[in-house]
């Protein structure tokens, strides 16, 4: 991540616009932060583009292009990489946001980046109309960068995910392993899913009944993982219910769609975690039982 990331930042000194693609489910918590502090650095405006939105709540998606917007320099669309008519306007789009490239003289150079298993590829084959980028359902597949010409005036560097040194806040992580951006290996799918399963149960009960048969009012998440392993037949040797092996159907339910489309996050949800976060983190602070900034600064500097 430290190469890819060194060289992320030499490709961007002599690109004109980055393509940011998010996951339509959780835009701000698979947005690398180290890919906006870089392109804030180099002046390069951004299209961020809501991967998967077939698979996300359509009007919370729309809540989240509102809100991208409205920051200076980014353009938000929201599509999916897997159909053409969506790939198709991308062009266009970038053409929109940099007018003064896109000639034969200087063309417009352009820089996918986003976190492992978003759809970068998946993208970058489509706009190219031919398999050069490798796809899978795992994180990391690509694994260096790749120039292509788009046409005459556009050209187009498809780069490996970038994933940040530590993930802040617990929930970006569970909702970046619900979402598969974070390999198995890393989680526990069981806590993941008791996570996604509450998330379900206080946005979406309606989708988990009509998925499960079951009822939504008084359980919690892991009464949810023990409901998915009794519509399944999920069970242990001796009768117990197996709730490894209901936690990663539930998981696959919710990556292929097949529960509905269902956004993690809101622009809404995002502002109180992060408000809540700030408020432990000051309290912490004022308990002593965490360094201040300023005490932090002073300890570098020793």
């Amino acid at each position: 991540m430290v190469s890819a990331r060194k060289k992320a930042a030499e490709t961007m000194e002599s690109t004109d616009l980055i393509i940011e693609v998010l996951d339509a489910r959780l835009p701000e918590a698979s947005c690398n932060p180290m890919i906006k502090e870089l392109r804030l650095y180099r002046q390069r405006p951004c299209l961020k583009i809501l991967n998967k939105a077939d698979l996300a709540d359509p009007a919370v998606t729309q809540a989240w292009i509102n809100f991208y917007n409205q920051q200076k320099g980014v353009k938000a669309v929201a599509l999916s990489c897997k159909k053409p008519a969506d790939v198709a306007k991308i062009p266009g789009l970038c053409q929109a946001i940099a007018p003064h490239r896109g000639t034969n003289l200087k063309p417009l150079r352009m820089m996918i980046m986003g976190i492992p298993n978003v759809g970068k590829s998946t993208l970058m084959n489509a706009l190219l109309k031919r398999r050069v980028a490798a796809v899978g359902d795992e994180p990391a597949v690509t694994k260096s960068q790749q120039c292509f010409d788009l046409n005459d005036r556009m050209s187009i560097t498809d780069t490996p995910g970038l994933m940040w040194p530590r993930i802040e806040h617990d929930s970006d992580g569970y909702m970046l392993a619900a979402s598969h951006a974070i390999g198995r290996n890393a989680v526990i799918d069981e806590e993941v899913a008791e996570f996604l399963a509450n998330i379900l149960l206080a946005r979406y009960p309606t989708l988990l009944t009509a998925r499960y048969g079951c009822a939504v009012e008084g359980v919690d998440g892991i009464g949810v993982i023990e409901a998915v392993a009794k519509r399944r037949g999920f069970r242990l040797k001796g009768g117990a219910p197996d709730l490894e092996t209901a936690s990663l159907a539930l998981l696959t339910d919710y990556r292929s769609g097949a529960l509905g489309r269902i956004s993690l996050e809101t622009p809404e949800t995002r502002s109180i975690m992060l408000s809540e976060h700030q408020f432990a983190k000051e309290a912490k602070q004022a308990s002593g039982k965490e360094p201040s900034p300023s005490c932090q600064e002073d300890s570098e500097v020793e």
